[in-house]
């Protein structure tokens, strides 16, 4: 059997693991690598300041180093804690979900936009944008307050603030939508109902990447 794919939540809700599982499901190929889905349990439940980041990414490092059995690492978090480091740590593919989120929506669009948990998230990820070359394809990243990943995917309340960010994004000639955090995995299919472009689940971009290249 072919070598696991690891796709690490690294934030402690075992509840957007089980999120993470769902997605990972529909990829399972029966002659394919199996995907297995782990969970921080050290780390906070939403991953919201640069503090987090850098002690989710030191945690996600030491994973990643704890399993060289992995034939690939997924980092299941939109601000890709401890891509950089990782990816000395390992020869094998190491993805990170924002790079992969954003990706998948250039394939699908000229543009794109972004909904964040929190707008404080938003100069990490602009960083980012910078480093994989597509700040000038952004067409904005709007926040939504401050709310938990958990809530993202389960609260109707969110998923109106959720869809009123999503229409601003659109408003401002986003011709794809990023979902900026694992958590929002179940109202993807929803969302790109209701704006009418495509809306991309990190998640789902993460994995698909991750099959590719160990197919290579």
């Amino acid at each position: 059997m072919a070598d696991p794919i690891l796709v690490i939540n690294p934030n402690s809700s075992e509840e957007v693991t089980e999120e993470i599982r769902l997605v990972a499901a529909a990829y399972r190929l029966p002659d394919g690598p199996r995907i297995e889905c782990l969970t921080i349990a050290e780390s906070p439940r939403t991953i919201a300041t640069d503090d987090d980041v850098a002690a989710a990414g030191l945690a996600v490092t030491g994973l990643i180093e704890s399993r060289p059995d992995a034939s690939a690492y997924v980092i299941a978090c939109f601000s890709d804690p401890g891509w950089d480091t990782a990816r000395t740590r390992t020869d094998a593919p190491v993805i990170g979900i924002q790079r992969a989120g954003v990706l998948a929506a250039l394939g699908a669009a000229e543009n794109f936009g972004v909904i964040a948990l929190s707008e404080h998230a938003i100069p990490r990820h602009l960083k980012r944008y910078d480093e994989i070359g597509v700040r000038a394809r952004l067409a904005g990243e709007v926040g939504l307050g401050g709310v938990s990943a958990l809530d993202a995917g389960a609260s109707d309340a969110v998923y109106r603030d959720t869809e009123a960010a999503g229409r601003r994004l659109v408003d401002k000639g986003a011709q794809s939508v990023v979902l900026g955090c694992a958590g929002f995995s179940p109202r993807r299919r929803q969302l790109e109902a209701d704006l009418g472009v495509p809306v991309i689940d990190p998640v789902k971009a993460g994995i698909a990447m991750a099959l590719g290249l160990v197919a290579l």
